[in-house]
């Protein structure tokens, strides 16, 4: 038989402290469960809800950027169809052309108008068509209402280039002043495509620099001070090494007595 002496419930409470630090060393995390700290647990979660809304936000805003630069590709190539539309007119405005050469210089036209309608019927993304006049928003913050908005041509001024005939030098004349208009008319998008992607890019870095406050908040919260666990360890081992012999002395002590007995 032996005696139960005081050190026992000591050497108990140093390895559960010990048990804790080692899984706090072993997981780098200070709070491995509710039992650990309940109220810490609570933010690291809603932290870690707010880092996963950030990720995503981020992600959308690069769709916004894919989105932009797919419409101002598309555009870009309406562009130059346009000023070759410009410039195949201005030929066909020469009074020194024949009938037959106007109708060769029409006959480009007429691949270049083929060319702008497909453009704007056949140009999608994610399977959504770009240039329906529709406005597309993205979702860019964690939050309610954090959008980013984007409203594409419809491209209907396809229709005037699509009107267009250099047969003639009249019609010629009147192509100049239509190609004018859609130039414009592509340029005042693009601009607006150009603007809409500096825009979520500047979100974008806003974004990141949120996320690494949120991860720093997070991290003094829940990771592991090693340093100091492993000293609060250090001295938690002696504790427990002393309770270990305390408990063996007084087993001992216990002996003669219980002789007697």
């Amino acid at each position: 038989m032996k005696l139960q002496a005081p050190s026992f419930n000591a050497f108990n409470r140093t390895e559960q402290v010990g048990n804790k630090l080692s899984q706090q060393l072993a997981t780098g995390k200070k709070v491995n469960s509710a039992a650990d700290d309940a109220a810490a647990l609570q933010i690291i979660n809603r932290l870690n809800s707010q880092q996963d809304g950030y990720n995503q936000s981020v992600r959308n805003a690069y769709d916004g950027i894919s989105y932009s630069q797919t419409a101002d590709s598309a555009l870009s190539g309406v562009n130059d169809a346009v000023s070759r539309i410009r410039e195949l007119s201005i030929q066909s405005g020469n009074g020194a052309l024949t009938d037959s050469d106007r109708q060769a210089l029409q006959d480009e036209v007429s691949q270049l108008q083929t060319q702008i309608s497909e453009t704007f019927e056949n140009t999608t993304f994610g399977g959504k068509s770009l240039f329906n006049g529709e406005q597309t928003s993205f979702q860019v913050g964690p939050d309610a209402n954090s959008t980013q908005n984007i409203t594409p041509t419809d491209g209907s001024f396809a229709s005037a280039i699509a009107s267009v005939d250099i047969s003639t030098q009249a019609g010629a004349q009147a192509a100049i002043d239509i190609a004018d208009t859609a130039s414009k008319d592509v340029n005042t998008q693009r601009t607006q495509l150009g603007a809409f992607e500096n825009t979520v890019n500047s979100t974008i870095r806003g974004l990141g620099t949120q996320k690494e406050n949120i991860a720093a908040s997070q991290s003094r919260i829940q990771d592991t001070d090693y340093a100091q666990a492993i000293s609060e360890q250090t001295a938690n081992d002696i504790l427990s090494q002393a309770s270990i012999a305390l408990r063996g002395q007084a087993n001992q002590s216990a002996s003669p007595v219980l002789g007697l007995l």
